[in-house]
């Protein structure tokens, strides 16, 4: 079968499995079954796809037709710029996610840090660390994960960045272990949907990505709820507790942090809550 023709029923058998962008995801299982790029798909259009090739393409087709994302089919996805590794034992990173990393730049060169000490917890593929460990090349960077898989998958990626010597990485339930008031910033996108909402979230997320990354419990801030006292305990005089939410859990996260003085909230392109940051009160000291 010609690549024109193998594309347009690949079309065809993902828009009958109701899977969304049908051309999109057909492009991209296509491209990495043959290792090229879109504008290879479209000037060899005529191009006869082997035996191994069309096989390939139809078990890719197989599993994302049964909800199974792309990402987790191709082992990769796109974040800030690089390209990061991904597994089944972690959640796939997304571009709302960015507003976290923009978030801590722009505290971090407002407090003109020479060497901020930065703790990302819950890394899963280590986007978030990878990504401040780019673009804040003096900082001290660590990432906890409970799941030693998540972990794994996350030292991969410091490596194929060469990033590994910038980042250390532990296994820990959120912040255990760590020295009293240590950090200039605690980041995390931690799970934060509720048991409650399970019908509302995307059948794929529901079934395929790791269910602790995704919900906190019945109420979804249980996390969260667990998470804030331990930042209290672990950062600096001054320090920013910077995470990321959704809308759903604005109110509630607001309340949880009612008795901090400097607290707010960054909307995501859509108007949506999406970050919350909040100072631990007291006065800043030097590194």
């Amino acid at each position: 079968m010609r690549l024109k023709q193998a594309l347009n029923a690949a079309i065809a058998t993902l828009a009958k499995a109701n899977v969304p962008s049908p051309r999109l995801n057909a492009e991209i299982l296509l491209m990495f079954v043959l290792a090229c790029d879109r504008a290879y798909l479209h000037a060899h259009s005529d191009r006869e796809l082997n035996a191994e090739e069309s096989s390939r393409y139809d078990g890719a087709l197989a599993q994302r037709s049964r909800g199974m994302p792309s990402q987790y089919i191709t082992g990769h996805q796109e974040f800030w710029g690089m390209d990061f590794v991904v597994t089944p034992a972690v959640l796939i990173p997304r571009p709302e996610t960015e507003h976290v990393i923009e978030t801590v730049l722009s505290r971090a060169r407002a407090k003109s840090l020479a060497k901020p000490k930065i703790v990302d917890v819950g890394t899963g593929s280590g986007c978030i660390a990878l990504a401040l460990a780019k673009e804040l090349p003096q900082a001290e960077i660590y990432a906890t994960d409970i799941s030693s898989a998540a972990l794994e998958t996350a030292r991969i990626n410091a490596a194929r960045h060469q990033l590994e010597n910038r980042i250390q990485f532990r296994e820990a339930d959120l912040l255990a272990g760590f020295s009293l008031s240590s950090f200039d910033f605690v980041v995390s996108n931690p799970p934060y949907v509720g048991e409650s909402e399970e019908d509302q979230v995307q059948l794929e997320v529901r079934k395929f990505e790791p269910r602790n990354a995704v919900f906190a419990g019945p109420k979804g801030t249980e996390v969260i709820a667990r998470l804030i006292p331990q930042a209290w305990q672990v950062l600096k005089p001054g320090g920013w507790l910077v995470m990321e939410i959704s809308g759903t859990i604005y109110e509630p996260v607001r309340e949880l942090l009612r008795e901090c003085e400097d607290v707010n909230f960054v909307n995501d392109l859509q108007g949506i809550p999406r970050v919350v940051e909040a100072r631990r009160a007291g006065t800043p000291h030097s590194n």
